[in-house]
């Protein structure tokens, strides 16, 4: 590519996104989300695509809802729709130079979206409790900021330095205990106790103190939101090798699929997906 025409352009970006309801769930409760925006407009991307950075922001989303009946994908639902309004609102302020800070404005988001949930939740008693997890990564030129709570996750898997790097904290105690270094991985997927959350959006839930940070992503970077149910088939370093498989996939790959696939194929206890970006 010339490099005044990347300059203009910005990195390209390409995004896969599945979700299944697994092979026990009569009903999905798991929400993913992609959006192109600027200052005037949002655009909702498909499930597959690819676009350059340069004139644009992009934000990605996942959501686990949880709650009785429909409860639960109403959660998500609502969770990933309060999205669209704010986030070209930044964009405006910051393009006439009022620079709110990434970390502002992501917890003024998570703050909507929890009183949404609470306003709902305490309007309708079949709502009533319900809650949902949300992991959210905003690409601007150069930059990825993250916002998180619950137990949905976000992966990086940088092109220099290799390996894969579990971003954002589950927001369990059986989370507490594997990163503290007092359960081993297999422990922690195994524990009785790796469902019950200590924080998330709505509900009971009194104080919103999402998890919030950033990386200045290079090209060959990639990136994996995705929820529990995807963790419960995968251990991390099987997701390294789907993610960067030695043989070099072929056109029409989807690495989202390959995801879901293996595990389904380990578990399906759970809704299950996942939601790749690629820095090309």
């Amino acid at each position: 590519m010339d490099p005044k025409h990347k300059f203009i352009e910005g990195e390209l970006i390409r995004w896969f996104g599945l979700t299944d309801p697994g092979r026990y769930r009569t009903h999905n409760e798991d929400v993913f989300l992609g959006q192109q925006f600027d200052a005037r407009e949002i655009h909702h991307l498909g499930k597959v695509g690819e676009a350059f950075t340069g004139k644009h922001d992009f934000v990605f989303a996942v959501s686990d809802g949880i709650g009785g009946a429909k409860a639960g994908e109403f959660a998500s639902r609502i969770t990933v729709d309060k999205i669209t309004h704010l986030l070209p609102r930044a964009f405006r302020q910051s393009a006439v130079g009022l620079e709110a800070g990434f970390a502002d404005v992501l917890q003024e988001l998570f703050d909507q979206i929890h009183r949404a949930l609470v306003f709902v939740g305490d309007s309708y008693e079949e709502c009533r409790g319900m809650e949902a997890t949300l992991s959210m990564c905003w690409f601007t030129p150069g930059w990825m900021y993250f916002a998180h709570i619950g137990d949905s996750r976000l992966y990086y898997l940088p092109h220099e330095k290799g390996g894969i790097r579990q971003l954002s904290e589950d927001d369990t105690y059986v989370g507490w205990l594997y990163r503290n270094k007092k359960i081993t991985e297999r422990e922690a997927r195994e524990h009785p106790r790796r469902k019950a959350l200590q924080k998330a959006l709505g509900a009971d839930n009194q104080f919103i103190e999402p998890q919030l940070g950033a990386v200045a992503y290079e090209q060959g970077d990639i990136f994996l939101l995705c929820t529990d149910g995807l963790v419960e088939g995968l251990y991390d370093d099987e997701i390294l090798s789907i993610l960067r498989p030695e043989k070099l996939p072929g056109p029409g790959d989807n690495p989202a699929e390959r995801l879901v696939k293996a595990s389904l194929e380990n578990s399906g206890r759970d809704n299950t997906t996942a939601l790749v970006i690629e820095m090309r």
